[in-house]
């Protein structure tokens, strides 16, 4: 019989956390001169590199600051504008960072289920990849911390997903076994096909409903998840 499931383990940037808006909510303050059409183009370019530029990190192949300098160094041209020798790349990026930080924003079913989850006995915690400081400051604007048993952070653990040693130390930290723990979040790389390889079990938070319909280990709302552990429940006790 499979064991039934007492940890739920959450990613956070969208997942709880709703990052792809809060960059576009900033980088329309930061930007402001910029036409809505060229923005569009721009906040793309910017995810690409965020992207680019944030596994280098994660891979451990640069700094987090370095991160943001490269980042910053790479956009500067889709501006139509040239880095000078003298421009100070951490500066420019903290005036981007602090549109960032004002446009901290969580998903509306986060609060509510989490709070179910936890009535209903289940350990709750974030699993995530980003810096440790940035990481646990979001849970605490949007709120979420009292709704947390732990937010676990791939500083913290020296690894990071898909490596399968994040969410077995994850795992480690809750107490709980990893066939009885779910890990949900957007990216199906890091928070589905790791997870399972790790030896969890593992929903893809959806939410652009953008991939297969047929496809069973998917959800577009965490309020489907409740859904499912209902289900997952009524089987494991029939």
């Amino acid at each position: 019989m499979t064991p039934a499931i007492r940890a739920v383990l959450f990613d956070l940037d969208d997942t709880l956390f709703d990052h792809s808006g809060s960059v576009r909510a900033a980088l329309a303050q930061w930007l402001p001169h910029v036409p809505d059409a060229d923005l569009g183009r721009l906040t793309d370019v910017w995810f690409d590199l965020e992207h680019v530029h944030y596994d280098s990190w994660r891979l451990g192949d640069i700094s987090f600051d370095e991160q943001r300098r490269r980042r910053i160094r790479d956009f500067w041209p889709h501006l139509g504008r040239q880095l000078q020798p003298d421009d100070d790349l951490d500066a420019l990026f903290a005036t981007y960072l602090t549109h960032y930080e004002h446009a901290w924003q969580t998903f509306d079913d986060a609060s509510p289920v989490l709070t179910e989850l936890r009535r209903l006995g289940y350990l709750t915690a974030v699993l995530t990849n980003g810096a440790a400081t940035q990481q646990n400051a979001k849970i605490d604007q949007i709120g979420l911390r009292d709704q947390l048993d732990a937010v676990i952070t791939s500083e913290q653990l020296a690894v990071a997903k898909p490596d399968p040693a994040s969410y077995q130390g994850a795992c480690q930290q809750l107490r709980v076994e990893p066939q009885q723990t779910l890990h949900i979040g957007d990216r199906s790389d890091l928070d589905v096909l790791g997870a399972r390889a790790a030896g969890l079990h593992a929903l893809h938070l959806d939410r652009n409903d953008a991939g297969a319909a047929d496809t069973e280990e998917r959800i577009t709302s965490l309020h489907d998840l409740m859904t499912r552990l209902t289900t997952a429940a009524a089987a494991q006790s029939s």
